[in-house]
């Protein structure tokens, strides 16, 4: 079991570094208490990998991917308009912070959204589904594949607080903004190509 631990952690790390997943992570940090933010993805990542070990592939016989798309593009136009609206806007000290749930619930959406039938998701069912015939390999592919993820987003937050040191909050919330706006380009693009 060790080694399919290993092997599922290996995959997915490397798979989601750079990746949207991390960079949303990075931007969201920014704007939100960190700890709130991880909740956030946390919680996604364990439900999106549940169901990948759980269902696998009918999860997306289910979800035409065509809408799940569509809907991650919409919610990154949303957040990048948003992102871009109010970058500089908390640059006051007097703003009161949000809401926790508000940032908790916003990490999910956009992550949920964004990972839902993503690369690391069927990795994650394939392996799941390689490894189905005992629960043992399940399950150590459903906790790999979660500290994974979990372990590249916590390196995409902190790597996120430490850019505010040397560059202004105001210019890194239009970097997001304008990342956001071309995640959500590039989703509809894929979503309209398929």
């Amino acid at each position: 079991m060790e080694s399919i631990f290993v092997s599922t952690f290996a995959l997915i790390f490397l798979a989601e570094l750079g990746d949207k997943t991390q960079l949303t992570a990075m931007a969201l940090a920014l704007r939100y208490p960190w700890r709130r933010i991880f909740i956030g993805i946390a919680a996604a990542f364990v439900v999106l990998n549940l169901a990948a070990v759980l269902v696998g592939k009918v999860l997306f016989l289910l979800l035409p991917i065509f809408w799940v798309t569509l809907v991650s593009a919409l919610l990154f136009l949303y957040f990048g308009y948003s992102t871009l609206r109010h970058a500089c806007a908390d640059a006051d000290d007097d703003a009161p912070p949000p809401p926790a749930a508000s940032a908790v619930r916003t990490a999910f959406v956009m992550i949920f959204m964004a990972e839902l039938g993503d690369k690391t998701q069927l990795v994650t069912a394939s392996q799941a589904a390689r490894y189905s015939g005992s629960l043992a390999g399940m399950a150590s592919v459903f906790s790999a594949s979660t500290l994974a993820l979990w372990s590249v987003s916590l390196l995409g937050i902190f790597a996120g607080r430490q850019l505010v040191r040397y560059i202004p909050v105001c210019w890194i919330h239009r970097a997001a903004g304008v990342m956001f706006l071309l995640f959500g380009l590039l989703m509809a693009i894929r979503c309209f190509s398929m």
